[in-house]
This record gives structure tokens, sequence and C-alpha cells, in this order.
């Protein structure tokens, strides 16, 4: 079965039932018209705007600083003219053209739409429509304002338009600026892209100076072309890019899938990969066959870096983000992936998990194989999707991230009592032994508080704070966490004698509980072995000092955790049919 599930609707205490999913907005349920009206109104006042500038400059403000010094300007760059200034002049002039606008803008669009990885009609299609809209008003704008060109020389022919505003200024600044803007759109951003972006802004700013230099505007005509340009971008965007406002999508044929994936493969290939191994888990010979399976993949001259002791893999994986590794590969167990992760988090480097540990409980709800080059394999034929990360802190326990499960009670006391030799020996059942050890462990008093709402109090064996379900030997401890639904879960284990043990692990087994209950001050779940709740944020206070785990690893006693949920944090790469 796929680890990653559709979203759920929230489960939890009554004040949860209200909170809407997070993901979906009111605006998922506006479509097409709605954004033409937005578009229609909005570009009414773009013109408006841009007409009233234009008779301003021309009517009361003729007169005034600095509209008054505009001919001493276009006589200025006049006077500076020379031969190789007047041929840089006519190939950025020329970038504004109508001629080349139009092939541009359609190439565009039709890369956008036809290209690997594709389509991408609402990008085409806010695009074409801000470079015409620019058109539109531009002609609007030349017939309501009259304004003669510069008293100059003229190094081009003078169009039948007026001097007010700059066409090729405009069609310059919605072509360029608006690819800039596709190609810095949220989730696509990387150094090159940026540069890229840099280079395309530049480019209306030189049409500008360009048109000014051949003495066809003045300088408020091409000030008017860039506003009316950004103004067309803003105004599309804002109804087109909008979330929940784009056209109906366009149903894709299996080539079209497949050609997206082998894209978005080749692009993450085309960075340095980091590779974090853990070398209390992992061998030479494991090494080289690691490294086998990614020049197999196109991922050439991996660098491999050992986990310490006193760095088990967070100070590595800093260092291949500000390095420009767009992959880091973590060999280990939980606590490797989740120091990793936890510097990861939010940079938009995507993540290729290697269960080497004892429980691999992150691997396992992705869908992972548990064979190292197995499961290496599958991640890089597989594509890249971002999951939720759990932020906890404590007394005594800084702020960190985990990917898999947290809790207090008497998982953390298993935990301190597995050694390594146990784990190393015969593996996670070391883990089952310790527990039956700590079944002697006092009951705990917590009192919790989810989201907003009321204080519980309860009390309890364990806590488990989950992003994921199951755990090894195919039960599911909490099972409707799920990585990706941008919440996180909390089960509260509290079996009484016997009979309590037998429906806790008959709960377990089945992979089910029974539901959480509406949220009360005290007592109510007094009885239920196992109570389960979804929330954003929660916030636990033990009665005693109780022991604490992350991801398996024990971090000490407390008496108070903090957790809350980050939508997406992470970005990591699953095997194909694991979405």
């Amino acid at each position: 079965m796929p680890a990653i599930q559709p979203e759920r609707p929230v489960r939890s205490t009554a004040e949860l039932h209200a909170v809407p999913e997070p993901g979906r907005s009111p605006a998922l349920t506006t479509g097409f018209g709605t954004a033409a009206v937005r578009l229609g109104a909005l570009a009414v006042g773009q013109t408006a705007l841009m007409v009233g500038f234009g008779l301003l400059v021309t009517g009361p403000a003729r007169g005034i600083w600095p509209v008054s010094a505009e001919d001493r300007v276009n006589e200025g760059l006049e006077r500076v003219r020379t031969g190789p200034l007047t041929d840089a002049s006519f190939v950025a002039s020329e970038a504004g053209n109508t001629a080349t606008v139009i092939i541009i803008t359609v190439l565009a669009c039709l890369g956008l739409v036809v290209l690997p990885r594709l389509p991408r009609w609402r990008q085409a299609f806010f695009l074409a429509v801000a470079v015409s809209l620019q058109s539109l008003v531009f002609l609007i704008i030349t017939v309501s304002v009259d304004r003669g060109r510069p008293d100059v020389d003229r190094l081009d022919a003078s169009p039948p338009t007026a001097s007010y505003t700059s066409g090729h200024t405009g069609a310059a600044t919605a072509l360029y600026a608006g690819l800039a803007v596709l190609a810095l759109l949220p989730g696509r951003r990387s150094r090159l892209r940026k540069v890229v972006a840099a280079l395309l802004l530049l480019l209306p700013l030189l049409v500008a100076v360009a048109r000014l230099y051949r003495g066809m505007h003045h300088p408020t005509d091409v000030l008017g072309g860039l506003l009316n340009g950004a103004l067309s971008l803003l105004v599309v965007g804002r109804a087109l890019l909008a979330e929940g406002t784009s056209p109906a999508p366009v149903p894709k044929n299996a080539m079209e899938v497949a050609l997206e994936a082998a894209a978005e493969r080749a692009e993450r290939v085309a960075g340095r990969t980091v590779v974090i191994v853990n070398p209390t888990v992992t061998d030479d010979e494991q090494r080289e066959t690691l490294r086998l399976v990614l020049e197999q993949h196109g991922r050439h001259a991996p660098r491999f870096i050992a986990t310490t002791a006193d760095d088990p893999g967070g100070g590595q994986a800093a260092a291949a983000v500000r390095e420009g590794a767009s992959l880091v590969v973590v060999c280990g167990g939980d606590g490797t992936v989740r120091a990793a992760a936890d510097r990861l988090a939010g940079t938009g480097t995507a993540l290729a998990v290697v269960p080497c540990g004892t429980g691999n409980l992150l691997a396992r709800n992705l869908g992972l194989p548990v064979k190292p080059a197995e499961a290496l394999a599958a991640a890089l034929s597989g594509s890249e999707r971002r999951i939720d990360l759990g932020r906890i802190e404590g007394d005594s326990l800084p702020a960190t991230h985990f990917t898999a499960m947290s809790g207090a009670g008497l998982d953390a006391a298993m935990l301190e009592n597995t050694g390594s030799t146990a784990k190393a020996a015969i593996g996670w059942p070391a883990y089952v032994v310790a527990g039956v050890s700590s079944l002697r462990a006092p009951r705990m008093s917590v009192s919790i508080r989810l989201d907003d709402g009321p204080v519980l109090r309860r009390t309890a064996r364990m806590v488990l704070l989950a992003n994921i379900g199951d755990v090894q030997g195919g039960a599911t401890l909490v099972p409707s966490a799920r990585p990706d639904d941008g919440l996180l879960d909390l089960a509260v284990f509290d079996p009484h004698g016997p009979g309590g043990w037998l429906r806790a692990v008959g709960a377990v087994l089945r992979g089910r509980g029974n539901p959480a209950r509406p949220a009360s001050s005290r007592g109510e779940g007094a009885g239920t072995p196992v109570e389960y709740f979804t929330f954003r944020r929660a916030e636990l206070r033990f009665a005693s000092r109780q022991s604490r785990e992350i991801d398996g690893d024990p971090v000490g006693t407390g008496r108070r955790i903090v957790a809350e949920v980050r939508p997406g944090a992470l970005s990591v790469l699953l095997p194909a049919g694991g979405e």
C-alpha cells in the first residue's frame, strides 16, 4: 500500500473539526469566469491610471521640473552619440520591437505547453495575456494622449503613434519581466534561475535607454512604458496566477507524464550530489554499491561524507546546501535522517533516504524498499515531493525537527534501555525485548493543549507525536498519520490491566483505534486504551520528569514538550507509485 495518501479531514477535538484542511482555500472554488471579471476590472483601472498620467504630463505638469527639463535630456543624449553606442542602441531597441516581442512571446508560450515537464498552460496564458494587455492599453493611451516626439535628430522612422508611451519599452517590460516572474515562481527558485531573472529584468531598462538615446521618446514616455508593462504583469498575475483562479487544467496523457518525470530527473541531476553516510551502519562495499547506483542514474562524482559522534548529519547537510548541492543522500537510520532533515528543512534541496539503520520508519512510510541499493534506485527513478516535518522543543530541549515520531513515557524508556549490541545482533526486535522490561514504569499524568482548544488532562503509559503511522512488523501505531497532510497526530496510550493491553495491541494490529472524543478539561478519556487526536500545535506538560525521544533517539528527561507541524518543509525523492 502506498505510504502517502490523499488529504484527509481533520480528526480530533470538537474545536479542530471547525478548522479547514491545510492547503485548501475558498479560492479553490473560483474559476476562469471570476478571473476574467477580475482581469477586466483591473485593466480598466490600469488604463485610466496610464491615461491620467499622460494627460498630467502633457497638461498641468508640462512646465514643472523634471518634466520641463526633458528636452535637455534628449539634447544631451544626442550630443554624446558615437558609432559603437548607436550600433548598441539599435540592438537594444530591437529587443522591444513589435516583431521581436511577438516572435519571442509565441516561442515562449509554445515552449511552456510543448516541452517536457509541462504543459504549463497557466504560465503560458499569463505571459500571452500580459503582453497583449500591454499592447491594448498602449493603443488606447496613444489615442487619448497626443504628444509629439522629441525635437532632436531621430535615428528611427517615427511610427504613426504618439510619443507617450514608449511601446517598445512597455512591450519589453511585459515580455522579459514576465519571463523573469515565471522563472521565480515559488518552488522553482535556484541560483541559476535568479541570475537568468536578473538578466531578463535588465532588458527593459536597456530598451528604455536605447529609445531615449535614439531620440524616439521623452524620459516620461519610457517611464510610462515601464509602468504600463509592469502594471500589465501585476494585473494579469493577480487575476491568473493567484491560487485557484487558473484556467481548468488540460488532462495529460501517459507520454506527457513520462516526459515530465524524465525532465524532472534530468534537472535534478544537473547539480552536485552529496552522500552522508553513518559509518557505524555502512561499510566500504556498500558505499561503492551506492556510488554505482548514483552513476547509473546520471549522478556522477558524488561526494561521500561520514557522520561523527559529535555531528550525526546536520552539519554535513548544512555544508552541502551551502555548497549548492541539488541532492543530499542520507545513508543511516532514523536519527541520521532526522539530523540531516533538520538542516534541509525549508531549503528546497532534495533528500534521498537510504535505510541503513534499525528502525528506518520514514523510509518504510515513504514506500521505499528496505535494502539500501534498491531504495536509492527507487528514489532516483521516482519524483520529488514535499512532506511535512514536526518542529519540537521543550525544557532542556532546543528546537529541532522530527520526520517520523517523537514521544514520552514507555517508548522513550524502551529506547533508553535498548543497547547498541542488541540492536546490532537482532535488529528492531531488540526494541520489543527492551519494551517488556519497561512495562513496570509508572503511569504518568499529562496536560494536553491542542491548537487553541481547552486543556485535556490524561493519565498515560506513553504519548506519541506522529508524522507517520506505520512501524516495524506491519503494525500501525497511529492509523491516520500521513507525512503530507499538513497535520501531526497525537496518540495517548493508557491501557489498564491485561484486558486494556490486549485491546491496545488489537487496535495497533488492526490499524485503527477509538476515534477522538470532544475535548474536555478532565476525565473523558478514562478507560480508553488508545486515544487519537490531530493538531497543528500541541503543548504537553507532565506532572513529573519523563523520558523523551525524537525519531528513535533518547533526548533526556523533562516535563514539557511543544510540537507544531511545518507543512511541506522537506523535499524528498519518492519511488514511482509512492504518491
